[in-house]
């Protein structure tokens, strides 16, 4: 996965959750150094679930997305990951997924 700008990261994550047609509270986003880890281990996300993953080029805008894809109704843990934190998230939550 190559860093995208901020912008570019938003813009594919609202494109997939509004494909999905499912409001935004139906949706967990967060941000990852290791975003497999984090998805398909910590939250047990099925791969072949509603998933998506961009790369920031750095912390800063990874942090913005997600605060900016909360704000629109995300569900997230405030204040996660560490400044090796580039990638964004966000998966549909299901009865399957953690949470």
């Amino acid at each position: 996965m190559k860093p995208q700008r901020m912008q570019d990261v938003y813009n594919a994550i609202e494109a997939h959750i509004k494909k999905k047609g499912d409001p935004y509270s139906g949706w967990y986003c967060g941000i990852a150094s290791d975003w497999k880890e984090r998805l398909f281990k910590e939250h047990k996300v099925p791969e072949d679930h509603w998933w998506i993953a961009r790369q920031c080029y750095d912390n800063v805008a990874a942090r913005d997305v997600e605060k900016i894809l909360r704000k629109l109704g995300c569900d997230g843990t405030k204040e996660k990951g560490d400044d090796t934190a580039v990638y964004v998230y966000a998966y549909f939550k299901d009865t399957m997924t953690h949470p």
